[in-house]
């Protein structure tokens, strides 16, 4: 049996803290989609409806998926989105985006681009000024180098 020497004891704390630190979760860990939905809502009911989602409906590179959401709202002082939630329900982390909005905004838009890891439903929910919640789903087809699948 081989000793371990000062260093490598060291060596091994040092990231076994750094790890702890971090708060690394497991690749293999189930995906939080639920939860991420549930926290944001307070386990309030979601209803269909105002929420738009534009998504290509297939992605040839699942690394930069182009995403634009956009809630119905007057977006006056007492009628307005507050914020909206975007999650994956098939990436290793659930959460792609939180976008704040206030009756400033004039609109409740937002675009970004996203990476998705396989074909899954992205999910958009919105918080309105009154405390209901509204939300849609798309379904992207991710596809390696764009030969199906």
């Amino acid at each position: 049996m081989k000793q371990i020497t000062r260093r490598q004891a060291l060596s091994i704390c040092g990231c076994a803290l750094t790890v702890a630190a971090i708060g690394v979760r497991p690749a293999f860990a189930a995906n939080d989609h639920k939860e991420v939905i549930s926290k944001f809502t307070g386990g309030k009911d979601v209803k269909e409806g105002k929420v738009s989602l534009e998504l290509p409906e297939i992605a040839e590179n699942g690394n930069t998926v182009p995403l634009s959401v956009s809630v119905e709202s007057p977006m006056t002082k007492d009628n307005y989105v507050k914020r909206v939630v975007v999650v994956a329900d098939a990436n290793p982390r659930a959460g792609v985006a939180t976008f704040h909005f206030s009756p400033a905004s004039g609109v409740a838009e937002a675009s970004t681009r996203m990476r998705l890891a396989q074909t899954q439903n992205v999910i958009a929910v919105a918080e309105m000024s009154d405390g209901a919640f509204y939300m849609a789903k798309r379904q992207v087809k991710v596809t390696i180098g764009g030969c199906g699948g």
